[in-house]
């Protein structure tokens, strides 16, 4: 497997049908050129040249073709040019040798200028190797089942290519139940994954010590402000981080939440109903306890068996399409049914991506967290979303 390859395959990207026939054309776009300058010759006056069109061949050959394509290409172009002016007899002028000259020189450009494109998308495929990698030490995918729960966790960057910024999530199984976190750090760039790292390496400790969710919102904030005390700049007084903790305790049907001022988690009953589920008490988020504090409190809900939790970053609920109204998480999934996270989470962005006609303009972290039913395992029928 080539690295473009690599890259392709671990992101997740799949050629489409409209993609495999660009490239088709774009694979005929030298040949197409070559018979133009054909053309040309021969149902125009001598003189005109067809030479320039010959030229152009190898260099609209260069960014698409590997070298040898390149190369033959070129090889393919003085052939013509050659064979047109020995059926006029024009070889050894010296305007004819000019023109072959040309010919050739720019052939040897398109030639280096299809190393360079090579060594580029090498060393671009290299990074989206290296950024994948890095993902996956930072964010790692949680596992699909943990504490009896099923697990579905997605990262979509906005700028293509990206693999990961500022969103995070992290599910863990402890003494106290499923522990789990969605967040988003202020900001972008290595200085938003390096927090990520942080808070996450410190939710992972906490979240196995601390007795409370208000504990483990404590560690996190105490994380957090040293990594602003670490940092230079700005990000010292401003840095914080959006963040919704949840713990849903092992054999008891509740979930008990503290929201750091992260937009609120969605509650799926089996029957297609949708809840938000709004904290009682608003809080700051964290890394912001030098301009007040108030008291942690964690809030329990009801969380039946069937049911699904859906958390997510504002990337989501800040998607736009071309009239500039936001997408509204509630509304689209009121009334559907899902049979799993997976396919919640896979429909959900795919109706982002409709819903802007692309994709997002914000990173987007999405965790969907199901509780199976006993009485109904696994059998329902996925309903589209719809506006």
């Amino acid at each position: 497997m080539s690295q473009d390859q690599a890259a392709h395959a671990g992101s997740g990207w799949r050629p489409g049908v409209r993609g495999r026939a660009r490239r088709r054309m774009v694979n005929f776009l030298p040949a197409l050129v070559i018979i133009g300058g054909v053309i040309l010759d021969v149902s125009t006056p001598a003189r005109v040249t067809s030479a320039p069109l010959l030229a152009a061949a190898p260099l609209v050959a260069a960014p698409f073709y590997p070298l040898i394509g390149t190369f033959l290409v070129a090889v393919v172009a003085m052939a013509v040019q050659v064979a047109l002016y020995i059926r006029v007899d024009t070889l050894f002028t010296l305007e004819s040798l000019s023109q072959l000259l040309t010919v050739l020189v720019v052939s040897l450009l398109a030639m280096y200028i299809t190393v360079v494109v090579r060594r580029s998308s090498e060393r671009l495929a290299s990074a989206r190797i290296i950024a994948e990698t890095a993902q996956r030490a930072v964010l790692p995918r949680p596992a699909e089942r943990i504490g009896g729960l099923r697990i579905a966790a997605r990262y979509e960057a906005a700028q293509e290519g990206a693999f990961i910024g500022g969103d995070l999530f992290a599910v863990q199984d402890t003494a106290y139940g499923v522990r789990l976190v969605v967040g988003d750090v202020r900001g972008k760039g290595l200085e938003a994954v390096e927090a990520v790292a942080v808070l996450i390496g410190a939710f992972r400790e906490a979240a196995e010590q601390e007795a409370s969710l208000e504990g483990v919102a404590q560690r996190l904030e105490r994380a957090l402000l040293r990594e602003g005390t670490r940092r230079a700049g700005v990000d010292v007084f401003e840095g914080f981080t959006t963040a919704v903790l949840a713990e849903i305790p092992h054999g008891e049907a509740v979930v008990r939440l503290l929201n750091r001022g992260h937009p609120e988690p969605l509650l799926m009953s089996d029957d297609g109903g949708v809840r938000m589920l709004i904290p009682r008490d608003p809080a700051l988020p964290l890394g912001m306890s030098e301009l007040g504090s108030w008291p942690d409190r964690a809030e329990q809900k009801p969380y039946p068996d069937g049911a699904m939790l859906l958390f997510y970053t504002d990337g989501l609920t800040e998607a736009r399409d071309r009239e500039g109204v936001f997408y509204a998480p509630r509304d689209r999934l009121d009334g559907r049914i899902f049979p799993g996270p997976d396919e919640l989470l896979q429909a959900l962005i795919d109706d982002v991506r409709l819903h802007t006609g692309g994709g997002s303009q914000d990173d987007m972290a999405l965790l969907a967290v199901s509780r199976p039913s006993p009485t109904q395992p696994e059998r329902r029928r996925t309903m589209p979303i719809v506006p």
